[in-house]
């Protein structure tokens, strides 16, 4: 009941016409993130950021939430309308929607791509309504030790599951960390990593390293690919008939399960949420030859798991203050930048925040709705803008971004220079995602094992004599065996697959 009314205060603060101008915003600037094949909703929210300088706390979040979630609506009508997936979690959806597309069925598939993702993101959000003041009371038990632990532990989560070579990914993981560590020590106050350059004397501005690393690198990559799309399908009613709802419902309800849990989980994403709900809802249909061919089931599922997972994924970073993915991470470091630390303390020390971001996801989704049954012909057709015009404006705004910020041109060259990084990454197929978590979690990792160093007199033995903080790191220690153990196997099937060829 408590709950319930801070949700009500928060409706009150979320309502209020600044608010809820920006939810609009966020929600159709996601949507349109998600629309436009090549950029997707970490380099969209990281993109934008700076824009969110002059504004307060909550309607900064409350905007860069919104491109967050928004994205994974956005998705789907290019992957159905014309085949293409806007971000990576909508290319299970272009399977069977963009045949429904092709028999006429587009409609019905966005209508129950709609329809479920409302459902997800709604039921996602009323979890963290009820389940995260829950959990923050129940981590402020935690110490340093369990902080370091529980991020390590997320870390390498993260780091072992976004690559396919755990390798890789833990070189990525320990540029992140380096950068992280550039700037003064917050210990004793020694300057660290500035090589002769006083402007790095307070670190790596987090916007800096996001927009080069994901928003300029993604232009420089989609540049060299030939984005020329193809006009949209025609599309008919956008309620789907009602043979079809039965069906709708139950992908509906087991894609809301299947992206709620994975969204707590670190090392997951929205496209993993979405690949299992496809398969799931195949395996248990009574025709499985139906997939591929316009089963209505293969869109609403994985759409609706998507959302749910993009709900669910606040939950560990509102309440631990963990990001479970590399979007999450970008919203991380934007909270830290407006002067909040996510965690068990957030919800005591700010509770109006925390309730009028809860309460404007409500009012996102019911926004997204209503963008998305009446207006997905024209989102379709936005995807049709000329890439050579896009992209120049794209790059404008990163730019006028960064220099906005602290109106530095040395930052801006530094963002060129990540960019140019972000390219290489790609290309040595090193994952980016990796990096960009560290460097969130750098500093907060150090600071905490500086506090659990000063509270014992026996080193880091005191992280093995607490049972959470023993638990966590002897999973650590499972993953990275476990992730090393994969590669080296996989290394060595390739080569007899080769030999044998």
């Amino acid at each position: 009941m408590e709950n319930l009314l801070l949700l009500l205060h928060g409706f009150e603060a979320a309502l209020t016409p600044s608010n809820l101008l920006f939810c609009l915003i966020g929600v159709a600037v996601g949507q349109l993130v998600g629309v436009l094949p090549g950029l997707g909703p970490v380099a969209g929210t990281a993109m934008l950021i700076p824009l969110t300088y002059s504004l307060g706390p909550v309607p900064a979040i409350i905007m860069l939430a919104g491109i967050f979630y928004g994205a994974m609506y956005g998705g789907t009508i290019t992957s159905v309308l014309i085949n293409v997936p806007g971000e990576g979690a909508s290319v299970i959806t272009c399977i069977d929607g963009h045949q429904m597309a092709k028999q006429g069925r587009g409609g019905s598939a966005l209508g129950a791509a709609a329809i479920g993702s409302f459902i997800g993101g709604v039921v996602a959000v009323l979890c963290l309504t009820f389940l995260g003041p829950t959990l923050a009371e129940y981590a402020l038990r935690f110490g340093p030790p369990e902080f370091f632990s529980i991020m390590v532990f997320g870390l390498l989560l993260l780091v072992g599951l976004i690559g396919k070579s755990v390798v890789k990914g833990m070189i990525s993981a320990i540029i992140g960390m380096l950068l992280a560590l550039v700037g003064q020590d917050p210990a004793t106050g020694a300057d660290r990593f500035l090589f002769g350059q006083i402007e790095l004397l307070e670190g790596i501005d987090f916007v800096v390293l996001a927009i080069g690393l994901f928003g300029l690198s993604e232009i420089l990559t989609n540049t060299e690919e030939n984005m020329d799309l193809n006009k949209p399908e025609k599309i008919s009613k956008m309620i789907p008939p009602r043979y079809e709802w039965k069906p709708s419902l139950m992908a509906i309800l087991r894609g809301t399960g299947i992206g709620g849990v994975l969204g707590l989980i670190p090392g997951t994403s929205a496209s993993i949420a979405a690949l299992m709900s496809y398969s799931l809802e195949k395996k248990l249909a009574k025709d499985p030859s139906r997939f591929g061919k316009g089963a209505i089931e293969g869109v609403a599922g994985p759409e609706t798991a998507n959302n749910s997972y993009a709900g669910a994924a606040l939950i560990p970073l509102f309440t631990l203050g963990i990001p479970t993915s590399p979007t999450i991470a970008v919203l991380l470091g934007a909270f830290i930048m407006h002067g909040l630390t996510p965690g068990p303390l957030l919800y005591q020390k700010n509770p109006d925040f925390i309730w009028a971001v809860v309460a404007s996801m409500f009012i996102g989704n019911v926004l997204l709705l209503i963008m998305n049954l009446p207006m997905a012909s024209w989102w379709a057709r936005i995807a049709l803008v000329p890439y050579k015009l896009l992209f120049p404006l794209i790059l404008l705004i990163c730019m006028v971004g960064v220099y906005s910020v602290n109106r530095s041109l040395w930052e801006v060259g530094l963002t060129i220079a990540f960019a140019a990084i972000g390219y290489l990454m790609k290309k040595w197929k090193l994952p980016s995602a990796a990096l960009i978590l560290s460097f969130v979690l750098g500093k907060n990792i150090e600071f905490t094992l500086v506090q659990t160093l000063s509270m014992s007199d026996n080193g880091l033995l005191v992280l093995f004599q607490r049972p959470i903080s023993a638990v966590l790191l002897t999973l650590c220690g499972i993953i990275l065996a476990v992730g090393f153990y994969t590669t080296i196997k996989n290394k060595r099937d390739n080569l007899a697959a080769d030999e044998a060829a």
